[in-house]
């Protein structure tokens, strides 16, 4: 401000004086020394602990906070920093400003940790000092690795998840949910059976735990059962086996539903014919011929419990000849649709007979004359359904349509690395020997859900996926990415992390 207004300004000039000790110009402080003789004179790390061993479980990667607490913990993560300063004693004797990591040998079995500390030395001088720790990691498996090392079938509790259905999509969904959430981390061994899976544990409160979890993300019923494995009678000591067994409802996304009487009723009279859009903690049902939606929890549906009149393995695929909307565009739970009219035809007739079908369809925002859907065949499908039978004087439609197919469009990739990928659960097989009927059939339910995932955004909300690497774009498909069917963005790709891929890099790189 001065400067500006013209105005003269003396230059103010820091004052020096000589070290104590050795003599050379230093700025001021309380002990008249400089920060070299001060360090020589005063050594403010003296008695805090430079070696300490810490226990580490090599089988579940945790270490051990005496007295009896494990703790999980990578290599350099911020919990592991967390745990190796509070294992210093003495250490409130001082400030302490910065910690991190040194590099070491990964099969070195130390871990070195830089500290930067603070301590009111002569006079008031405030000196500043950093120091290295070494910590020697000493490996002992925990109770429950070692009970598990002892005998793999020492199990507390297990949970038998089961859905009767005819294919194993929602498995498939429910892995990648279990994988996102890690809600299987303390699971010591995860089978997989025909109908279902099992999963043991080697605490009851853990198996517990996975069973809430269960309920969170799916509609589901359990029950509980236990059984005596051992007692002791003098000190009053009971070992129990505990079994969790829980039945996920059977409807599923993209089923074609008949609802019973006494459900029409109490949702204002819907359907009764309902297509199932979502399933999550509760169901998703929509009326196709007037776009009214409502949601059943899971104790309403096992209240009175349906099954579905007609499922994903019976869909057909039509060709659409002409469509007519009807209504304008209705957003129901977070997806849009549109009423019309449409005139459709078998694929499968082509070449034998002219029969089109006049249907009204909820998809008139993706159906365009030309395009491709698959529904389901009520004109020459025989239903044997008991709620369908209480309904005297129904009506039924020659199709519905479920979704646009995109089977022409998959041709022209078919045998091609998709662009993402998805990780899986450790899983042992109960019967690996099965026929090749039963590989083909899993596959194709496997290549349905993949498919689902691509042309559904709401399903891969709640799931990672990962980049290909094994994925190399062509310069064709980049011409014809208008013409082809639906992918998944790559801004929702996350990066695979491969430790050993890092490594590798870093000694080409040292090289």
């Amino acid at each position: 401000m001065a400067e500006e207004a013209g105005m003269f300004v003396v230059h103010q000039t820091i004052g020096s004086v000589l070290c104590c000790k050795c003599g050379i110009p230093m700025a001021p402080n309380a002990a008249n020394m400089c920060v070299k003789c001060l360090r020589s004179e005063v050594d403010i790390t003296e008695g805090l602990q430079k070696h300490v061993i810490i226990i580490h479980c090599p089988e579940c990667d945790s270490f051990l906070q005496p007295p009896r607490t494990w703790i999980k913990a990578q290599l350099e993560s911020k919990e592991l920093l967390t745990f190796c300063v509070k294992r210093l004693k003495n250490l409130n004797k001082v400030r302490l400003v910065h910690a991190e990591f040194l590099w070491t040998e990964p099969h070195s079995k130390r871990i070195k940790v830089k500290l930067r500390v603070q301590k009111e030395v002569l006079n008031g001088a405030i000196l500043e000092q950093a120091y290295t720790v070494e910590y020697v990691v000493q490996e002992q498996m925990c109770e429950s690795c070692s009970r598990v090392q002892a005998n793999p079938d020492q199990w507390v509790a297990a949970v038998q998840l089961r859905q009767h259905v005819s294919h194993r999509r929602t498995f498939f969904y429910l892995e990648q949910l279990i994988l996102r959430h890690d809600a299987a981390s303390r699971a010591i061994r995860i089978k997989q059976l025909e109908q279902g899976i099992d999963l043991f544990f080697a605490n009851r409160s853990h198996g517990l735990k996975f069973v809430e979890f269960l309920g969170k993300v799916a509609p589901i019923k359990s029950r509980h059962d236990k059984q005596l494995v051992s007692q002791d009678t003098k000190s009053n000591n009971y070992n129990y086996k505990y079994t969790f067994s829980v039945e996920i409802c059977p409807i599923c996304r993209e089923d074609l539903v008949c609802l019973p009487p006494k459900v029409a009723v109490s949702m204002g009279n819907l359907g009764p014919l309902v297509i199932c859009t979502k399933v999550s903690n509760n169901i998703a049902l929509l009326d196709p011929f007037t776009l009214r939606h409502c949601f059943l929890d899971a104790d309403q549906y096992w209240r009175t419990s349906f099954k579905s009149l007609l499922s994903c393995r019976q869909l057909v695929e039509y060709v659409v000849l002409d469509v007519e909307v009807v209504s304008s565009e209705v957003n129901v739970g977070g997806s849009k649709y549109v009423l019309a009219d449409a005139q459709v035809a078998r694929v499968s007739d082509f070449g034998k007979n002219d029969t089109i079908f006049s249907v009204r369809t909820h998809l008139g925002h993706l159906l365009n004359p030309g395009d491709y859907a698959l529904g389901y065949d009520l004109y020459g499908a025989n239903s044997n359904d008991i709620e369908l039978e209480k309904y005297k004087g129904l009506v039924l439609p020659d199709a519905i349509l479920i979704k646009k197919s995109y089977e022409e469009k998959r041709q022209k990739k078919r045998g091609k690395p998709r662009s993402w990928k998805l990780k899986s659960l450790n899983m042992e097989v109960d019967n690996p020997a099965k026929g090749r009927g039963e590989e083909e059939k899993m596959n194709s339910d496997y290549e349905q859900f993949l498919r689902d995932l691509e042309e559904n955004p709401d399903m891969r909300f709640n799931i990672s996926l990962y980049h290909n690497k094994e994925y190399q774009p062509s310069e064709m498909g980049s011409m014809t990415d208008g013409e082809e069917g639906p992918s998944v963005p790559l801004e929702e790709l996350l990066a695979d992390l491969d430790l050993s891929d890092e490594e590798a890099e870093e000694n080409s790189m040292k090289e």
